[in-house]
């Protein structure tokens, strides 16, 4: 995380457009590696899970534009996450509500700060 006195690195780019849209991207992303990484699920679970977060949007509607591939990300994150036994819905609901109430307290173009209870 930036510090508000540091400069921001500069975002990762394919073809001049960034990767990530929104730190979160990276965040889930690096998250699912690293739990992928230390054991909790294979790299074939996680496509399949994903996989399937993909179709589940798709027959909701979604345009499957690449817009929310994140959040299929985040979602088949939680699903695992779930299924594996790694935090109870409880804990991940909780930290979700926090998260929503740090980010509407926070001033526009400040740093969210999340306080963990």
């Amino acid at each position: 995380m930036t510090r508000p006195d540091e400069k921001a690195p500069a975002p990762l780019l394919i073809e001049d457009r960034p990767i990530f849209s929104e730190p979160w991207e990276a965040q889930a992303l690096a998250m699912a590696v690293g739990l992928r990484e230390a054991g909790h699920f294979t790299a074939e679970e996680w496509a399949e899970t994903l996989g399937a977060e993909i179709r589940r949007a798709g027959a909701a509607g979604d345009s499957d534009d690449g817009s929310t591939y994140y959040r299929h990300v985040l979602a088949a994150l939680e699903r695992l996450v779930k299924e594996k036994g790694l935090a109870a819905e409880n804990i991940l609901a909780g930290r979700k509500d926090a998260w929503a109430e740090a980010y509407r307290n926070t001033p526009h173009g400040q740093p969210v700060v999340l306080t963990v209870k």
